[in-house]
């Protein structure tokens, strides 16, 4: 039964058309979302202060309440020998936004429509991977980090192409039991990426234009976007491997590797697309999607993805999304709620949900250009957050 559930999932994700006329993006007044105007603008004008102090060269933030837009701040420019000034459009390499923007999203989708469980082994479906132990790794360790596959490794450089990268990945040795330890793995997230093509019975970047950016307007998310965009996206680095800027292209070798398409990193976004987004997946979380909404996912499930699961010391994780950090120091700052939860990624890029406020908050910047040795926004995110967060003059929208 599950194999033809899969079946009809990619006859869906195959014939879907993504491209529609986006539904004007909900926006309001910051004091009718509860905020200082003022103080909102007071987080604009740091992260211009920031920029020009070369943490990053531009980025654009979008805090938004109750389901619309609230704020939209945008700082700098596109790069060092791209003076433009960043507009609120410009398009951003993701990186692992992509593990939750579109790996989780589908496997949400996958698990709601009865097509995979958590508590699935691994190998009953890719019965290929091969190594002591990982008959006992289900896909709640895959979600969670806890998988104990290794956190990295260059398969761009060890591997000739993609199959031989996925070789790699499904033989590599574990490097703990799954379940006892927490790693932050890239592989993992490329492993549940053959889970849910296996599943779907088509790509990644198909299954999610079709079944998620599609009906939520989000046309200008996409993984290898057109050379037409060119001009809108922001560059990354300089990169040593590819012997030149990178620029248009996916940041991650491993991704550039497995052809631009990955759960762990790929997807390019806007500011807006990810409102909308969020503005989803808040309405998910509190149960009032309207009826016939697409994508349709119950709170329940939605709940159970972002809540922090039990696991080992040092996780943060909930399945997929990350939360807090008791104590602050991290991208979420010290005062989100501890019903948060969001991700980073490497580019730059982070993304914040709290549901007991209705609030998110997008920051989007390209930091690693030129290099990916600017480290000077890292602590920069959960300041950001932390701001946002003191603007509210009320604590209902």
């Amino acid at each position: 039964m599950r194999r033809l559930l899969a079946a009809a999932v990619a006859f869906v994700a195959c014939t879907a058309t993504p491209e529609r006329q986006a539904p004007p993006l909900p926006r309001v007044e910051p004091d009718a979302a509860g905020f200082s105007a003022g103080a909102l603008e007071n987080v604009t004008r740091f992260l211009q202060e920031r920029a020009g102090e070369g943490a990053f060269p531009g980025g654009v933030l979008v805090v938004g309440r109750g389901g619309a837009v609230a704020h939209v701040g945008v700082v700098g420019t596109y790069g060092e020998s791209d003076r433009r000034r960043v507009d609120e459009d410009t398009i951003y390499d993701l990186a692992s936004l992509t593990k939750v923007i579109g790996l989780t999203t589908a496997t949400m989708i996958l698990v709601s429509e009865g097509n995979l469980d958590l508590d699935q082994r691994v190998m009953e479906i890719l019965p290929e991977m091969s190594g002591a132990g990982k008959e006992r790794m289900l896909i709640r360790h895959l979600l969670t980090h806890t998988s104990g596959l290794e956190a990295w490794r260059p398969l761009h450089l060890e591997t000739e192409d993609a199959d031989g990268a996925l070789r790699a990945i499904y033989e590599a040795p574990l490097q703990s039991e799954p379940g006892s330890h927490y790693v932050y793995s890239d592989l993992g997230a490329i492993m549940m990426t053959h889970v849910v093509e296996r599943l779907a019975g088509t790509t990644l970047d198909r299954f999610v234009a079709a079944r998620v950016f599609g009906p939520l307007g989000m046309t200008d998310t996409r993984y290898n976007p057109s050379s037409d965009d060119i001009d809108r996206i922001a560059p990354t680095e300089r990169d040593p491997w590819r012997g030149r800027l990178v620029h248009g292209e996916v940041h991650d070798e491993n991704t550039a590797h497995l052809g631009g398409v990955s759960g762990h990193a790929g997807l390019f976004s806007t500011g807006p697309d990810l409102a909308r987004f969020a503005i989803w997946l808040s309405d998910a979380w509190h149960d009032r999607l309207d009826p016939g909404a697409e994508p349709a996912l119950p709170a329940e499930l939605v709940r159970r993805f972002t809540h922090r699961q039990p696991g080992p010391e040092g996780s943060t994780r909930a399945l997929g999304w990350d939360t807090p950090t008791p104590g602050g120091g991290a991208s979420s700052g010290t005062l989100l709620d501890p019903l948060s939860f969001g991700h980073t990624g490497f580019t730059g890029t982070s993304i914040w949900i709290d549901p007991t406020r209705d609030l998110f908050i997008i920051l989007l910047t390209n930091r690693v250009h030129p290099t990916r040795e600017n480290r000077a926004l890292l602590p920069l995110r959960g300041v950001v957050a932390d701001l946002v967060v003191q603007a509210l003059t009320a604590e209902t929208p």
